[in-house]
C-alpha cells in the first residue's frame, strides 16, 4: 500500500509558440485545464502503475475541487483522507512553449493548511513495509511530522524535494529514498555547478552519510542512483517532447509502485525512467518518458500496460 501525503491542484494550462521573456506579452495558441498537484500526480502515477494508493491532502469547497480529484477517483484511488476545507483548491498556472518547456506558478491555497495532525492521520494506519510518498507543496512541518511517524512505524519513506524550498535539504536527508533533479540535488549536497563524475561522488558521499537511497533525474540523460552501496543508471526513451510537465511526477509514482511491489531496484528504476519519458510525448505515450506525450500532468501519465509494452518492444534505451 502506498499513501501519498501532498498537494492537490487544478492546473490551468496555456500554450504558446515560445515562452515570454520577463515583462513581455506573447499570444497564446490554446488553453486547457487538468487535474494536478505534485502529490495528486504522483498518486495517480502509482495507481496507474498498478499499486494500491491512498491520497491524503486537501481541496476547497469550490468549482475546481471535483475536477482536481476526478482522475484519482476514476482510477480507484482511496480518497478517505482527502479533506474539504474553506480555502480555495490549489492551482498551478502553467505556460508551455512550442519546444515543450514550461514555466509554472503554484498558488497553494488549501494545500497550505494541510496540518501536522493530518500527517499523523495519514501514517497512523500504515503497516511496516508500506510506502509513504512526500513532496514539498504542503507545509514543511507537516512533511517533517509524516517522516517522523513513518520512521517510528518502519514505513518506507520516499521524498521528492520539489519544488525547492528552504527546508528541502534538511527534509531530504530524513527519508529512506530521496528523489531530486540536478538543481535540487546541488542544494541537497551543498555544492553548486557539479556535473558527471563529481555529481556521482557527491551522491556516493550523501549515501554513505545518511544510508538513504539517492536518486537524481537528468532529463534526456535518464537517471542515476546510489542504492545499497551500488551505482545505478537508467535511460528513458529517445523522444521529441510535447510537454514535460508530468514527467518527474510520473517517474516518482512509478518508482514508488515498483518498490512497493518488491521489484528489484534496477528494474524499478528503468521502468520509472521509461514511464517518465512517455509522459512527455503526445497522445499515446509511455510512463515517465510517456508522460511527455499528452498535454497536462495527469492526462499524460501512462498506464502500466503501455509501459510494459514499450519495455517489451526493446525500443527503450537500456
Amino acid at each position: 500500500m502506498i499513501t501519498v501525503f501532498g498537494s492537490i491542484n487544478m492546473d490551468l494550462i496555456a500554450t504558446t509558440a515560445r515562452l515570454p521573456k520577463p515583462g513581455e506579452t506573447v499570444a497564446g495558441t490554446g488553453f486547457s485545464t487538468a487535474a494536478g498537484g505534485k502529490g495528486a500526480n504522483q498518486a495517480l502515477a502509482a495507481r496507474r502503475a498498478g499499486a494500491s494508493v491512498q491520497m491524503a491532502g486537501a481541496v476547497g469547497s469550490d468549482a475546481f475541487a471535483e475536477g482536481a480529484l476526478a482522475l484519482l477517483r476514476e482510477a480507484g484511488t482511496n480518497l478517505d483522507l482527502t479533506k474539504t476545507v474553506a480555502e480555495p483548491t490549489g492551482t498551478a498556472h502553467i505556460i508551455v512553449g512550442g519546444d515543450g518547456e514550461n514555466v509554472i506558478v503554484v498558488v497553494a491555497s488549501a494545500n497550505a493548511i494541510v496540518s501536522e495532525d493530518d500527517a499523523a492521520s495519514a501514517v497512523e494506519k500504515m503497516s511496516p513495509g508500506d510506502t509513504l510518498m512526500l513532496q514539498l507543496e504542503i507545509p514543511a512541518g507537516s512533511v517533517e511530522k509524516a517522516l517522523a511517524e513513518a520512521k517510528r512505524r518502519n514505513v518506507r519513506s520516499i521524498i521528492n524535494i520539489a519544488p525547492l524550498t528552504p527546508d528541502a535539504a534538511r527534509l531530504g536527508r530524513s527519508a529512506d529514498f530521496v528523489i531530486a533533479n540536478e538543481t535540487e540535488f546541488e542544494l541537497l549536497a551543498g555544492k553548486s555547478g557539479i556535473t558527471g563524475t563529481e555529481r556521482e561522488e557527491a551522491m556516493k558521499q550523501l549515501h554513505a552519510e545518511t544510508g538513504q537511497s539517492v536518486i537524481v533525474t537528468l532529463g534526456a540523460e535518464g537517471v542515476v542512483a546510489f542504492h545499497e552501496g551500488d551505482l545505478h543508471r537508467a535511460k528513458g526513451l529517445t523522444i521529441e517532447p510535447v510537454d514535460t510537465v508530468g514527467a518527474g511526477d510520473t517517474f516518482c509514482g512509478y518508482l514508488a509502485a515498483g518498490l512497493d511491489a518488491g521489484l528489484d531496484f534496477a528494474e524499478a528504476l528503468r521502468r520509472a525512467a521509461v514511464a517518465g519519458s512517455l509522459a512527455c510525448l503526445k497522445p499515446a505515450a509511455v510512463p515517465g518518458s510517456l508522460a511527455c506525450l499528452k498535454p497536462g500532468a495527469q492526462p499524460s501519465i501512462p498506464l502500466a500496460a503501455e509501459v510494459a509494452a514499450r519495455l517489451q518492444s526493446n525500443s527503450a534505451i537500456a
